[in-house]
């Protein structure tokens, strides 16, 4: 098993990039951080390296996809609560971002989904697995 997970993401402009994520309370580790890149902390072993473009582009021979059309992946982050949740989509409004999606409620899970100033797709939710249908739960 892995110790750790860095996602490496493409981005237009590494500032304005870096001052949306800290509009939401991201941090960054600044060993990790200059003029072409910089390290995201997410979680305790949970990384973003946001690469800007041409950097990005030394790492593989295929082309990066444009957003606009098109999504790679969505990145899925889980928070404490469904308050946080709500908070994190206001949060990426004011900071120039979108939501995407309405909110989706399970009644054992609630999310809500954004996409980031360089087209990126992020989910944001809260599961309580204590109260995950009996069905769901018998799944092996």
């Amino acid at each position: 098993m892995a110790k750790q997970i860095f996602v490496n993401l493409p981005v237009k402009n590494l500032n304005k990039t870096i001052e949306f994520f800290t509009k939401l309370g991201f941090k960054f580790k600044p060993q990790f951080t200059d003029e072409n890149a910089t390290c995201m902390i997410i979680g305790k072993n949970i990384f973003a390296m946001l690469l800007v473009e041409k950097f990005f582009k030394r790492f593989t021979k295929k082309k990066i996809y444009d957003t606009e059309k098109s999504t790679g992946a969505i990145l899925a982050l889980s928070v404490e609560s469904r308050k946080k949740v709500d908070e994190m989509i206001k949060k990426v409004i004011a900071a120039g971002g979108k939501e995407t999606r309405k909110a989706e409620d399970y009644g054992w899970m609630y999310g809500r989904a954004f996409e980031d100033i360089n087209g990126h797709l992020w989910e944001v939710f809260y599961m309580d697995e204590s109260k995950m249908p009996e069905e769901m739960k018998k799944r092996k």
